[in-house]
């Protein structure tokens, strides 16, 4: 090879040298980059919950909010978020314990929204969702992880992928801890939509249900909320498996309320008469004019509402 060509072959390498080099540091630019813009947006999130927790709390008059957060955090913090079993949750509840509210308890479920839509136009009964620890972490996600101290609200598993995560160990221990502060007469709103109302795998079933005790829970009623004309009725056989669970000493009674829609709210008709389609808004109750006159009138018996 003639020196000339040696040398720009020497200078085609040095430039092939250069840009490699460019590219990797632009490369490494970005990873630092992306990774600092993953560690800024996990810290404001971290903050937003936590400053959300804190505020939802405060709605409470009388608690020590920066506390309960504190104990809260002990329940998971730097625990490997499929690691995270109920009894965890046990100091945070003996801190923040149900009061009892007799008479007034409302279980729900695959009802959700009904109920909650129910309870904020009356101020009848008290559902998990309207306490304290439930009204902050209501349609929250949140874990740690190991050997971090901090709190994550993405990345955590979700609610079936595995049994002992954070989230469902929280609600599994509210849920008994609400079930256990029952008193009196309990009511609990079931979907009348599905095949079984009452199924043992529930929430409802696998976890409230057994700690009602009599004397200390006289009653449990259930309210059915069945579509028109379809859906399952108060004789369905799931039905009769929940009266054979309830402790002896708990009397049983079922309500069917329908369910049916129409175009225009303010059109709905008078309970039992014949509903035309299109259906799209939602009256609930045997019929939404009944809902909205019992919503009107808080002197009215919350019974009158079905």
């Amino acid at each position: 090879m003639e020196p000339a060509e040696c040398a720009a072959a020497g200078k085609t390498r040095r430039r092939r040298r250069a840009v490699v080099v460019a590219v990797s540091v632009s490369v490494s630019v970005l990873v630092l980059l992306c990774v600092g813009v993953a560690a800024a947006v996990r810290l404001r999130n971290a903050a937003t919950f936590r400053d959300t927790f804190i505020a939802r709390c405060e709605d409470f008059e009388g608690e020590d909010c920066e506390k309960i957060w504190g104990v809260f955090e002990e329940a998971y913090v730097g625990r490997d978020p499929c690691d995270v079993p109920v009894e965890a949750y046990g100091p945070l509840f003996a801190a923040v314990p149900f009061a009892a509210q007799c008479n007034r308890m409302m279980f729900w479920s695959k009802t959700k929204d009904v109920v909650h839509d129910f309870s904020k136009k009356r101020d009848c009964y008290v559902t998990m969702e309207d306490t304290l620890l439930g009204s902050v972490l209501d349609h929250k996600t949140w874990c740690g992880k190991e050997g971090s101290s901090e709190t994550f609200t993405s990345g955590c598993p979700g609610w079936s992928q595995c049994p002992n995560n954070t989230v469902r160990s929280f609600w599994g221990r509210a849920s008994a801890a609400f079930a256990e502060a029952a008193c009196g007469d309990a009511v609990v709103m079931l979907n009348g939509t599905v095949a079984a109302p009452f199924r043992a795998t529930s929430v409802f079933a696998s976890i409230e249900v057994p700690r009602f005790r009599s004397p200390r829970v006289r009653s449990l009623k259930v309210i059915l909320v069945t579509q028109k004309n379809a859906g399952t009725n108060c004789e369905d056989e799931s039905l009769r498996d929940l009266q054979k669970e309830l402790g002896e000493g708990i009397t049983y009674d079922c309500q069917e309320v329908s369910e049916y829609v129409r175009e225009d709210v303010s059109t709905c008709p008078v309970c039992g008469d014949p509903v035309s389609p299109p259906c799209l808004c939602l009256c609930l109750c045997l019929c939404r004019a009944q809902v909205t006159d019992c919503s009107s009138h808080p002197e009215k018996p919350c019974g009158a509402c079905w």
